[in-house]
């Protein structure tokens, strides 16, 4: 191990680029794999598997904000990063693209990465939903039905129908058999077809981002699909009032039915 270390920084920093990338990946290389495992341990706590990514980008972010990495500061080369986090060139690449969206840091051609600035500009709404409690996204969501039921009942229209009915009868029918998955699945299409009749495109949107979200949630919620069969005439009387044109009494079913969610 002290000879790994003496090696980086005493030869690797007289090393141009290309000759820094191969020293680097020859080390590891070389290093027994419980003291690669160890290596990196030190320098961070392990990443959890669902985006590498986005973990990739808030490790560095919270260096950023935390004056570890001060604005006008280099950030680590890519080989560098790679071994810091123990992750692949494309999620060190596809990290450092977040940040500069965020207006955290600058890429320079040929010369590396630069801090900007220690707060970003404004958080990109897939990460911040990442990082969202389910009872947050949750009661937005429930929101977002309600109002997205009233205006359907205003603009839907006959294709609109056909696609709820659709839905609506495919959830009834995975309820029954028990299919917990498929039968979220088509709640979340129902709705979701309920949002596209609204002719808001700002609210299909946000109503199926939050739902994808949510979805994994839901799973380790439940175990069976008891719930569902409980609110399925609450959805279907939701369903009768859109095709009615009643905005009054779709916006009270949908209302009924986030009571019933929550």
């Amino acid at each position: 191990m002290g000879q790994f270390f003496y090696l980086i920084t005493s030869d690797y920093k007289n090393m141009d680029y290309k000759n820094k990338v191969h020293h680097l990946l020859r080390m590891k290389k070389s290093l027994p794999l419980q003291t690669s495992d160890d290596m990196m341990n030190t320098i961070t706590t392990p990443l959890k598997r669902r985006n590498l990514a986005d973990e990739v980008a808030g490790r560095l972010q919270e260096l950023i904000g935390t004056g570890k990495y001060p604005v006008g500061a280099q950030l680590p080369t890519e080989p560098e990063l790679m071994l810091q986090f123990g992750v692949g060139r494309s999620t060190v690449r596809e990290a450092v693209r977040l940040l500069v969206t965020a207006g955290l840091v600058r890429v320079q051609q040929g010369l590396g990465t630069f801090v900007i600035s220690q707060q970003p500009l404004s958080e990109p709404l897939a990460q911040r939903l990442n990082r969202a409690h389910f009872q947050e996204l949750n009661e937005v969501r429930l929101l977002l039905e309600v109002k997205i039921a009233e205006k359907a009942a205003l603009h839907r229209t006959k294709e609109d129908i056909v696609k709820m009915k659709g839905f609506l009868k495919q959830r009834a029918e995975f309820a029954k058999a028990n299919n917990v998955d498929a039968c979220m699945q088509a709640d979340i299409n129902f709705h979701s077809s309920i949002a596209e009749a609204s002719q808001n495109s700002i609210m299909v949107d946000l109503y199926k981002t939050i739902a994808t979200h949510l979805k994994q949630s839901f799973k380790e919620r439940y175990a069976d699909t008891g719930s569902f069969i409980e609110s399925q005439q609450l959805h279907k009387s939701l369903l009768e009032s859109i095709i009615n044109k009643d905005s009054a009494q779709a916006l009270l079913w949908a209302t009924r039915i986030s009571t019933h969610a929550k």
